[in-house]
């Protein structure tokens, strides 16, 4: 038989297979996500997201310094607060002694170089559980907007380096921008979710923070999951209000959105492999139904290759060590 192409010749060794490989993952491709709760000397298991812990901000310095040396240099910050914090206009958000912007201080105090990203939502510090402020059932868009613009701005002047609106509200990434810079913080970044969808993967992230909705669910402001045309709306709209990085969110179910956001916005893509794609592996490794690390790995690669530049993932940690041996 002659065959002129004999596609496996690129494959017959380990040197060959690495010289000609496509997608490559580095700790530097990795923002993981991070959980604070209040106290001293505190650390707690998310009993969904084995592996994964809240700390208090004593141990939470700890763990960001193992995981530089692991080469993960950005990190995105969320608040578990007690119920007794939260009321409907999440005020807590912007007291500059609260738990969320003191940490971010005291981080940036003792990491200068990382990179910190931050929540911009009411969710976790709303009494409603709601990315938006709520009368009557209903959650108001441009109201919303201002208790956004006002949580960012402060976020800033905590010393964040990156802002993620993630509630998902019409207008919200023009309206903090103009916030910021009226404010002295043009170089802080946004990276707006720009398709975060109505995702049955959130579950265990909200298990963590203790915010899930205390009533209805979010399909009035999160996308439907069977729409990929209506998140290059969204992703243009960002744009055009100054976003400096979109985001996909979920990751995996959603390799088509990272693809055609890549293909059609020269803005840096980001995307989230959310705390239910991480259960859901871990859960499958446990039962001995999966080799977890090379369904990590595997995952990972996935995400990168159909087009993001950057992965917020729970793994990150795990990956890197990996990456690094």
């Amino acid at each position: 038989m002659n065959l002129i192409r004999r596609p496996r010749r690129n494959r017959a060794s380990a040197v060959i297979r690495d010289m000609v490989q496509e997608t490559r993952l580095t700790p530097h491709d990795f923002i993981l996500p991070i959980f604070v709760m209040e106290g001293q000397n505190l650390r707690t298991e998310v009993a969904s997201m084995p592996g994964i812990y809240r700390h208090s901000p004593d141990l939470l310095m700890d763990e960001i310094a193992e995981c530089v040396d692991l080469g993960i240099r950005a990190f995105d910050l969320f608040p578990n607060l007690p119920e007794f914090k939260k009321d409907k206009y999440a005020t807590e958000s912007t007291n500059p002694d609260g738990l969320y912007l003191s940490t971010i201080r005291a981080i940036k105090d003792r990491f200068p170089e990382v990179c910190i990203m931050t929540d911009v939502a009411m969710d976790p510090y709303s009494s409603d559980g709601h990315d938006g402020l709520v009368e009557n059932g209903q959650i108001l868009n441009d109201p919303t907007l201002e208790i956004l613009a006002k949580m960012a701005v402060a976020q800033a002047e905590a010393g964040a380096d990156i802002l993620g609106p993630s509630d998902m509200m019409d207008g919200r990434v023009g309206y903090i921008r103009s916030a910021l810079d009226a404010a002295g913080f043009t170089n802080v970044g946004i990276m707006s979710y720009a398709a975060k969808y109505a995702s049955a993967f959130y579950g265990p992230f909200r298990d963590a923070l203790d915010s899930a909705p205390k009533f209805g669910d979010k399909k009035t402001y999160q996308m439907n999951p069977a729409n990929s045309r209506e998140a290059l709306i969204e992703a243009e709209l960002d744009v055009q209000e100054g976003a400096d990085m979109l985001m996909v969110k979920p990751a995996l179910a959603y390799l088509d959105i990272i693809k055609l956001l890549r293909e059609n916005v020269n803005l840096p893509i980001t995307a989230y492999n959310v705390s239910g794609e991480y259960a859901m592996i871990k859960a499958a490794a446990r039962n001995g139904w999966l080799d977890g690390d090379r369904a990590m790995m595997e995952a990972l690669l996935s995400i990168k290759r159909a087009g993001a530049d950057v992965i917020l993932t729970y793994f990150a940690k795990e990956a890197a060590k990996q990456l690094n041996s």
